[in-house]
């Protein structure tokens, strides 16, 4: 696989699987927090239950930003800011300069050798990532109840590709093998999206729209970001082993550490980052199975994914195949949540041919005269990064100033 498709498969995969990126948000009915921090990165915690955790740095920050009518001159500012090494622009409110200059640094555990290994994980598992990133990781976004009602209702709301093409910076960033170094983008991505989340915390509650639904007072909680990140790199995970995909143990390691990594830089205290996958996994069943479940806003928003495959030539990414993918990867219950109808063609095909599929693809099995369902499989996956060719232009993640406005 060439490095421009690898490239725009994991633009796509970024793009549906950080749906939630710019407005990470929790279940409605949480169960209580049982999670041991000592099971994180940091080993130890105060024990406090994250949803009553927010960001105490960012948050009054930004909204003395807004309040201050400063957003607009800001955001102007940082569009010239797109690599982690780079000085920030002069200009910048001081309170501002002082807060971006503390978050962008590195925590002490980052380790350089496990990103390399990282980005060789993402450069063999491409094609992988981008499915898995968009229509498991995206399509389940859209079940996450508050976070479906903070998207639809945010400014973003109102132009989901716009929203959608800058949430793409986040997954392709990740994969990339300078995510994090000094001429990366992911630290820039990370601080940035940090900023678009205390924005939202400031902006959502004022909505009379969100207010009428929403069960909570303040959004984006610490436990809300924890639920999508688990849709996300433990899905992902959970997804590759059940196809029985080898992946060696370091790659597994340094997958996990830098999504780690991206946590941390995003705002998320290191005691709510689990340590390993067992720790993932675990605290996965807490706080994200129990609360999956429809809403009106979330059933609009996955038919809006569900199209974008629409106007792509050639057919081979139109809404009854990516719902199919959807019910494949998700199950009957979300697909049916979302009202995707069943498939005559692709449904069966997709259970009985698949796992032999990549088999096939991981060397597992001979290849068996190259049977047409393997060709579509391997064209799906290809198509899919031609969705979002039209990124082409350059993407500014910046700090909305008001709701959706209708």
């Amino acid at each position: 696989m060439d490095k421009h498709s690898r490239r725009n498969v994991l633009k796509v995969g970024g793009a549906l699987g950080a749906l939630g990126a710019l407005s990470l948000a929790t279940p409605a009915q949480a169960v209580p927090w049982t999670w041991a921090a000592s099971g994180s990165v940091a080993g130890a915690g105060a024990g406090t239950d994250p949803r009553w955790v927010w960001d105490p740095e960012a948050d009054p920050l930004v909204a003395s930003l807004l309040d201050r009518g400063d957003v607009p001159r800001v955001n102007e500012l940082l569009r010239t800011w797109t690599k982690n090494g780079q000085p920030l622009p002069a200009g910048l409110p001081a309170d501002l300069r002082d807060f971006m200059e503390g978050a962008r640094q590195l925590p002490s555990w980052a380790d350089q050798g496990k990103l390399a290994t990282a980005f060789e994980f993402n450069e063999k598992r491409g094609l992988y990532l981008g499915l898995l990133y968009g229509l498991a990781s995206g399509m389940m976004s859209t079940v996450i109840p508050k976070e479906a009602r903070a998207v639809y209702y945010s400014q973003g709301g109102a132009d989901m590709k716009d929203r959608i093409s800058k949430t793409a910076k986040l997954g392709y960033d990740i994969g990339t093998r300078n995510a994090f170094a000094p001429d990366g983008e992911m630290i820039v991505t990370c601080v940035k999206t940090r900023l678009v989340h205390a924005a939202v915390r400031h902006l959502l509650p004022q909505s009379p729209h969100w207010s009428g639904v929403a069960d909570e007072e303040i959004p984006i909680s610490q436990r809300d970001m924890m639920v999508t990140w688990h849709s996300l790199p433990t899905t992902v995970m959970q997804k590759l082993v059940a196809w029985k995909v080898p992946i060696p143990a370091a790659e597994s390691e340094a997958f996990l550490h830098s999504w780690q990594l991206g946590a941390h830089m995003l705002g998320i205290m290191d005691e709510y980052i689990p340590a390993t996958w067992a720790e993932a996994n675990s605290q996965a069943k807490q706080v994200l199975d129990p609360i999956l479940a429809p809403t009106p806003e979330g059933i609009k928003l996955a038919d809006i994914l569900l199209n974008l495959g629409s106007p792509v030539d050639g057919g081979i990414l139109s809404k009854p195949i990516l719902g199919s993918f959807t019910r494949f990867l998700l199950g009957d219950r979300i697909a049916g949540w979302l009202n995707i109808p069943r498939e005559l063609i692709w449904d069966p095909l997709l259970r009985t041919a698949w796992g032999p599929f990549i088999a096939v693809r991981e060397g597992l099995l001979p290849f068996p005269g190259a049977p047409e369902a393997y060709w579509l499989f391997d064209e799906f996956l290809r198509k899919a990064a031609l969705l979002f060719l039209s990124e082409a232009r350059p993407i500014s993640i910046e700090i909305p100033d008001t709701n959706r406005p209708s």
